[in-house]
């Protein structure tokens, strides 16, 4: 990639927007820029009817994103750091939760850390048999997802699973993902989930958008009355001595020892 080329494009096509996560190189892990250019996209959306749908994919054929960037977090030295970043990505997930318009999230291959919660904050996933779906942060990072990201997901899936793979650090594949109701639909291959990724955007985007935007409203606001304070939480995680092991540990490919402070 060259500073020419975009780590994240968009491009409307016969009405629908294409919103592609573009670092191929590194799995489409997700910088603060990618992060901060998503959820502008979604807060200006235009409602004139321009755009009728939204696609979410990842480029490279391997990754829709494989979470956050993580060498950014070695700038860390302060909890406010740490809720900082928090905010920023709980931000990111309402805008796109937020938008105007019906978003899908069409999945090849890696959904983690990051990738996972914008799925999950998606309206509509449907992915490739490649799919890799989870959070293993207890094994590589030792961060936590904050309470906004485990709401959404526990409302998909369910708080039983949602505590088990992040307990477990394994990943859920695409059947799992259709059985427990992740995703609506399992596509042989990239080629055939970005196809149909078009077509469901077509349709969604032919419907009532009043409709639409209400009933997407509607259920955040039932999800946000239940909204709680997890700063304490962040804060232990992530000015803890672990998260500096598992960063370290993960960026020079090695095995975490953690130590519980």
């Amino acid at each position: 990639m060259t500073d020419q080329t975009p780590e994240i494009t968009d491009e409307v096509r016969e009405g629908i927007m294409w919103i592609t996560f573009n670092r191929p190189q590194a799995r489409n892990a997700l910088t603060f820029e990618m992060y901060e250019r998503l959820a502008q996209l979604c807060r200006e959306m235009p409602t004139d009817g321009t755009v009728r749908a939204v696609v979410i994919a990842g480029a490279g054929g391997k990754a829709f994103a494989a979470g956050t960037d993580m060498t950014q977090f070695r700038a860390f030295e302060t909890p406010q750091d740490a809720l900082d970043y928090e905010a920023q990505i709980d931000a990111v997930m309402e805008a796109v939760e937020c938008c105007p318009v019906p978003t899908i999230a069409a999945v090849h291959g890696a959904c983690t850390g990051g990738g996972g919660s914008i799925a999950a904050a998606c309206d509509i996933r449907i992915a490739s048999t490649s799919l890799k779906f989870g959070f293993p942060i207890g094994r590589t990072l030792g961060n936590c997802v904050a309470a906004g990201n485990l709401a959404r997901l526990s409302e998909l899936i369910g708080a039983g699973r949602v505590r088990e793979i992040i307990f477990t650090a394994r990943l859920i594949e695409a059947s799992e993902a259709l059985q427990v109701g992740l995703i609506s639909e399992v596509l042989p291959d990239e080629d055939s989930l970005l196809a149909r990724a078009g077509e469901l955007a077509e349709r969604v985007g032919s419907m009532a958008p009043l409709t639409l935007r209400a009933t997407k409203e509607a259920l955040r606001r039932n999800r946000a009355a239940l909204k709680v304070d997890d700063a304490d939480l962040i804060i232990s995680c992530y000015m803890s001595d672990d998260f500096k092991i598992g960063m370290e540990a993960f960026l020079g490919k090695t095995k975490p020892v953690w130590t519980g402070k």
